[in-house]
């Protein structure tokens, strides 16, 4: 699903004023309960676009490129938990999140400043740890690092 970033919308736009008080986009941010917040695996932030970026053509990797790199992944977690009976990182129970998404030092260092500094629950921390071997599977790696970890707190929004 989506949200605004306010009630009426505009917090952040660069064209139009936002309306809203402080303690309206605080109620309204807070209208997710912290509980509910810690079952949402990733969280982006959209910004509008102007009109003229609209019909620009697109830069970066194309659709065909990320759906070979999803369906590569997807085959490769089907293959890593096929003995499980499931199928994707997000099914992951603790036992074998202990095993598939083991990380290094730098990784562990990462994932223990977050706890501080964001007050990751242990629900935020487990979905934190499957994001990251998501992001690890998308790229290739046999292991979870640093960089997935990184990359994976980049969406807790």
């Amino acid at each position: 699903g989506a949200m605004n970033p306010c009630p009426c919308g505009f917090l952040g736009d660069s064209t139009r004023e936002c309306r809203c008080t402080p303690l309206q986009v605080a109620r309204y941010h807070h209208r997710l309960s912290g509980p509910l917040r810690d079952r949402l695996d990733l969280t982006v932030e959209v910004p509008a676009l102007p009109p003229e970026m609209l019909s620009e053509v697109a830069q970066g990797e194309t659709s065909a490129a990320v759906r070979t790199r999803v369906v590569a992944a997807r085959d490769r977690q089907a293959r890593r938990y096929a003995d499980a009976g499931i199928r994707a990182n997000a099914a992951l129970t603790p036992t074998l999140m202990a095993r598939h998404c083991a990380t290094d030092r730098a990784g562990m260092r990462v994932l223990s400043t977050a706890v501080g500094r964001l007050a990751l629950s242990a629900r935020g921390y487990d979905r934190v740890r499957k994001v990251a071997r998501t992001i690890a599977d998308l790229a290739d790696a046999e292991s979870v690092g640093a960089d997935h970890l990184a990359e994976a707190l980049q969406f807790r929004g």
